[in-house]
């Protein structure tokens, strides 16, 4: 048995990321995103290679959301940097082949942009830790494509649920599927006692309209600059 048997998938993937602080919630001071979004929210996925067991069970919901979607394909990729771990621990599993896609060419060596094996035309299913803007996910599968690989599926752990985010999937013919979601970890978040009713308004506002939620909130405090 895995986790908690009373919780769905969702709810646990949620608790399990509240509890290592993967994710941290701070509607009152809030983080500033790479892309410019401010945020009350800020998740570093990455932490979970500190836990072994917990990421066991993530990769367990991984391969069950596999089955459950009948999901086919040759070959794991992981985007750069925090979807190596999770694409490699789901390799490790299935016994699949395993590739990570950088951001940028390396300027030395062979500049490759793919590292690892994948063959033209193999089928490759990408795994990200989280989406937000869809940024490096949708550059990740733009180079995949270019390089012969052929995708139409990407995992990920959690979804902020941005409606601009979504479409940019349907436009690449992408398949996404994640494990939870903003609404889950909130109401989470509010079983653990992280936060309040009226910071989950805050923050569920905050996903209908990321761009301008600072300004809309009037926020006078320097975000605390993060690097997603």
């Amino acid at each position: 048995m895995v986790g908690n048997s009373s919780l769905s998938t969702a709810q646990r993937v949620a608790k399990i990321l509240l509890e290592i602080k993967a994710v941290t919630l701070s509607p009152n001071k809030p983080y500033k995103f790479v892309s410019g979004i401010i945020s009350p929210i800020y998740t570093d996925n990455r932490l979970l290679m500190g836990y072994p067991l917990k990421r066991k069970e993530i990769t367990f919901y991984l391969s069950h959301l596999i089955d459950e979607n009948k999901l086919d394909f040759e070959v794991i990729a992981g985007t750069s940097t925090a979807g190596i771990p999770p694409a490699g621990w789901l390799a490790e599993l299935l016994n699949l082949p395993m590739v990570y896609v950088r951001g940028e060419k390396k300027d030395h060596g062979k500049g490759k942009l793919v590292e690892g094996v994948m063959k033209k035309g193999a089928k490759v299913l990408l795994i990200e830790d989280l989406i937000s803007t869809g940024k490096s996910s949708l550059s990740a599968i733009d180079t995949i494509r270019e390089e012969g690989g052929k995708i139409n599926t990407c995992l990920a752990f959690l979804d902020y649920g941005f409606k601009d985010t979504s479409k940019k999937y349907k436009q690449k013919s992408i398949n996404l599927f994640t494990l939870t979601n903003l609404d889950e970890l909130v109401d989470e978040a509010m079983s653990l006692k992280l936060i309040g009713s009226k910071e989950k308004e805050v923050i569920l506002k905050w996903r209908d309209d990321p761009w301008n939620w600072a300004e809309k909130n009037k926020l006078d405090e320097k975000p605390k600059s993060v690097d997603y």
